[in-house]
C-alpha cells in the first residue's frame, strides 16, 4: 500500500490521549458502581463492559467525538461524548436482550454506571477545557493568527475566531494588495493590516505563527508565488476554499492508483456511512409504520369514501443521484397530476378535497412515504422530493439545485424543520429551500437526523405555507 503523494488524513494531535481517557472514565464509573451495589463479577458484566466499550468507541468516530479541542466547541464535544455513551448503552439492552441475559444483570447497576459515565465523561473535560482556556486569557499558549485576502470567506473565518476565545487565536489583521473600495464589504470596517507584502514579511520576522490564505480559486497565479514566498518562513499556512465552493464541496480524499483527488460533489453516504443511514431508516420506518397502521387504516377509509378516485396517489419524483421513483401519498385532491406540467397547490385551490386540506396542512397525506423508506427510495430525513416538472423548471433557475439528488429525499428535513416548507411561490423561496438542502448534505451526521427528527415532533407537522 503506497502512502499518499500529496494529502494525508487529519486528526487531533492528543486524539489517543482522549480516547483512552473516555475508557478510563467508562471503567471507572462501572468499578465505582460494582462496589457501591456489591454486584459479582461474573461473565455476563465482562459482556456487558466490552459490548458498551466497543460501541462507544465506534460511535465516538462517527459523532466525531475526537475532533481538534483547539478548533472545535466545547458543548459540541460534550454532547456528542454523551450521544455515543447512550447509543451504547442502548446497545449493551439490545445485546442482553437479544442472548437474555437481562435479569443477570442489576438495573439499577447498569444506572449509576451510565450517570456517572456521564458525570465523568463532563468533568475531565470541563477540567481540560478550564485549564486551557485559562493559560489563554493568560496569554499563554496563543498563536498569532493572520489572513491573507480580505474575501467573504475571510470574514467568515474572522468571526469565527473571535466568537470562540477558547481556540487561542490572536487575530493580527488582514493583509491584501486590493484597494478599500474593491475589498468585501464588511471588510472595510475591520482591520487592513497591510499588503500581501507585508504579511510576508511579518511571516519571516517570526511575528505570524499561522497564515490563512483567503483568496479567490481564480487567483491561482497568486498562490502559488505565495506559496513560494512562505516556503522561506515557519508560519503554518492554511487554504481557505472559495466561499462559493466551501458551501457545496464534501471534501474527501480519493486516490486513482497513486493520484489523488480531492471530491467536491459528492454524495456524503458512502461506505459505512451508507451502511447507517439505512440502518436508521429501515429501523425507524418499521417501528412508525408499526404504531402509526391504526391512522393509516383510518385514513385510507377517509379518503375512499369522502371522495371519487385512489387512496394513493403515486407521484414521479426525482430520488438518489436523479433516478425517478414513486412517492406514496395520500390522494388529497380531486385530480392525480403527474405529466410534464404539474401545477403547485396554492391557498384555497378549488382542486383541493376537503378532508385533502386537512391532511395536507398536518402532513398526514405524507405518511405512506413510510412504506417509502422501508423499500429503500427514500430516507426518513433528507431534501423534500419535488415534482419532476418542478424540478426541471427550477434547475435552470437556481444555481446547484439538482445537487440536492446527492441524497435520498426525505420525509423531513432541515429546509421543512426551518420553515421552508409548502408553496414555492417565488423563487427566493426555492433558492433558501435549496440552500438549507444544501447545508444538510454538507454536514450530515446521525446526530444531525436525530436532531431534525426530535424538532420535527415538535414543529415540524404544521405549516402556515402548506396548502
Amino acid at each position: 500500500m503506497t502512502s499518499s503523494r500529496t494529502f494525508k488524513p487529519s486528526s487531533s494531535s492528543d486524539a489517543s490521549f482522549y480516547r483512552l481517557f473516555d475508557i478510563f472514565a467508562l471503567f471507572l464509573a462501572f468499578q465505582c458502581s460494582v462496589i457501591f451495589y456489591g454486584l459479582e463479577l461474573n461473565s455476563f458484566y465482562i459482556v456487558a463492559l466490552l459490548s458498551v466499550a466497543l460501541s462507544f468507541l465506534y460511535c465516538a468516530e462517527i459523532f466525531s467525538t475526537y475532533r481538534s479541542w483547539r478548533a472545535g466547541k466545547f458543548r459540541t464535544m460534550v454532547l456528542c461524548a454523551w450521544g455515543s455513551l447512550s447509543i451504547s448503552f442502548a446497545v449493551l439492552f439490545f445485546v442482553s436482550f437479544a442472548f437474555k441475559f437481562t435479569e443477570s444483570l442489576s438495573r439499577l447497576g447498569l444506572g449509576l454506571w451510565f450517570l456517572l459515565s456521564v458525570a465523568f465523561f463532563y468533568s475531565w473535560r470541563a477540567i481540560v477545557h478550564l485549564y486551557k482556556r485559562n493559560r489563554r486569557k493568560l496569554g499563554l499558549n496563543l498563536r498569532n493568527v493572520a489572513i491573507v485576502g480580505a474575501t467573504e470567506s475571510a470574514v467568515y473565518l474572522y468571526d469565527e475566531i473571535e466568537k470562540n476565545d477558547e481556540l487561542g487565536f490572536k487575530f493580527i489583521g488582514f493583509y491584501d494588495d486590493r484597494k478599500p473600495e474593491r475589498l468585501f464589504d464588511n471588510v472595510v470596517s475591520y482591520d487592513v493590516a497591510g499588503t500581501i507584502q507585508n504579511a510576508i514579511c511579518a511571516a519571516r520576522d517570526g511575528n505570524i505563527d499561522v497564515l490563512y490564505i483567503a483568496l479567490p480559486m481564480k487567483a491561482d497565479k497568486r498562490i502559488a508565488d505565495l506559496l513560494l514566498q512562505l516556503g522561506d518562513t515557519t508560519v503554518d499556512v492554511h487554504l481557505i476554499p472559495d466561499f462559493l465552493l466551501s458551501n457545496l464541496i464534501h471534501a474527501r480524499i480519493e486516490h486513482v492508483g497513486d493520484v489523488d483527488t480531492l471530491s467536491v460533489f459528492e454524495s456524503p453516504f458512502i461506505g459505512a456511512r451508507e451502511f447507517i443511514k439505512r440502518t436508521e431508516d429501515i429501523v425507524v420506518s418499521a417501528i412508525i409504520i408499526t404504531l402509526i397502521s391504526p391512522v393509516l387504516i383510518a385514513i385510507a377509509a377517509a379518503v375512499k369514501f369522502t371522495s371519487t378516485g385512489p387512496i394513493i396517489f403515486k407521484q414521479d419524483r426525482y430520488g438518489l443521484d436523479g433516478r425517478k421513483i414513486k412517492v406514496w401519498k395520500f390522494r388529497s385532491m380531486t385530480v392525480t397530476e403527474n405529466s410534464a406540467v404539474v401545477t403547485q397547490a396554492t391557498k384555497g385551490d378549488k382542486r383541493i378535497t376537503k378532508l385533502g386540506a386537512f391532511l395536507r396542512r398536518t402532513s398526514l397525506d405524507e405518511l405512506p412515504q413510510f412504506i417509502n423508506v422501508l423499500k429503500g427510495d427514500m430516507s426518513i430525513v433528507g431534501p423534500r422530493p419535488h415534482a419532476v416538472a418542478h424540478n426541471e423548471e427550477y434547475r435552470k433557475k437556481v444555481e446547484f439545485y439538482m445537487l440536492r439528488h446527492k441524497a435520498k429525499p426525505g420525509i423531513t428535513g432541515w429546509a421543512q424543520i426551518n420553515g421552508w416548507r409548502g408553496e414555492t411561490d417565488t423563487l427566493n423561496k426555492m433558492t433558501k429551500r435549496v440552500e438549507f438542502d444544501l447545508h444538510y448534505i454538507k454536514h450530515w451526521s446521525l446526530w444531525f437526523d436525530v436532531k431534525i427528527i426530535f424538532i420535527t415532533i415538535f414543529k415540524g407537522f404544521k405549516s402556515e405555507n402548506a396548502y
